[in-house]
């Protein structure tokens, strides 16, 4: 009980993190850098509280796709804050949750995993979905939610590249892990950030820093936290049914609290799409009962 607790208190607070940047006056990539890095520092407390220590020589064999992982994390919250500014929290969050159709049609590829029938039709399923929460963005609000939903749909892939790379790191607490993919997340972001706003991060609003540190230690720091430490105990399959806590509230959040208006189409292109990745990780047994 105590690790569904700590699982679903995770993707309540990921869910929140569309609310959170919206009162955030800075870039994506400023935004980026200060999460991962108050996020890492968090963690780090964490970490050394629980008197863990680094394995360094681990550490060392799985450097190239720790560094690789990094940079699609860093990657995936760029372009998700970035979709915030564009569109709906709720066609931003459901672009992102195409993120698992990726990762079932890379899996053949870069797993060698096979491709049931049944999670081939739920692909052509999400597609459908998705095609017709664009479509309402097209007809309904213009450019700018179109824009919104692809750059949901690009966090989407960095989120798969992510999802992917962590098959491949091995012998590795996951905390540790963690870590060590927002360190790289801000260290790679100081040269981008420099490069493309310049000083600007140090012009930060007053209003903003309450939040600012709200995403990063709270959001990220605290979610992660309780992410690893619920997921420890729980089988794949729950871990798959609780995620979807994480949409469920950033769509509410949508519709209650920003007061954003929701199609019927768009309606029935997120059951499609969230209905579709659903039952793609679902395992039936089939009961036969002996006369």
């Amino acid at each position: 009980m105590k690790s569904n607790i700590q699982f679903i208190l995770s993707m309540i607070i990921f869910g929140t993190i569309g609310l959170v940047i919206r009162y955030i006056d800075l870039s994506s990539r400023e935004t980026a850098f200060l999460s991962s890095s108050i996020g890492c520092l968090f963690l780090l407390l964490v970490f050394f509280n629980q008197r863990k220590t680094f394995t360094w020589k681990k550490i060392k064999s799985n450097a190239l796709v720790l560094l690789a992982s990094g940079i699609a994390l860093g990657g995936n919250w760029i372009f998700l804050y970035q979709s915030y500014d564009y569109t709906s929290l709720a066609n931003a969050t459901l672009g992102y949750y195409f993120a698992p159709v990726f990762v079932m049609l890379l899996s053949p590829i870069v797993l060698k995993e096979p491709l049931p029938i049944k999670k081939l039709i739920c692909i052509v399923i999400a597609v459908i979905g998705m095609m017709f929460i664009v479509g309402n963005g097209i007809s309904a609000s213009g450019k700018d939610d179109v824009l919104g939903i692809i750059l949901g749909l690009v966090a989407a892939a960095f989120y798969a590249a992510l999802m992917l790379l962590n098959k491949f790191i091995k012998d590795i607490d996951r905390l540790e892990v963690t870590i060590i993919q927002l360190a790289t997340t801000a260290f790679i972001l100081i040269p981008y950030v420099l490069i493309t706003e310049g000083f600007n991060i140090l012009n930060i609003s007053i209003p903003s820093i309450p939040f600012i540190i709200l995403l990063g230690v709270v959001n990220t720091g605290v979610g992660f936290w309780l992410y690893f430490s619920g997921m420890e105990k729980l089988k794949g399959q729950s871990i798959a049914m609780l995620s979807y806590v994480d949409p469920f509230v950033a769509i509410l959040i949508s519709g209650l609290i920003l007061q954003e208006q929701f199609t019927q189409l768009q309606i029935i292109g997120g059951i499609l799409l969230l209905g579709s990745t659903f039952i793609s990780e679902m395992r039936f047994r089939i009961i036969q009962i002996n006369n």
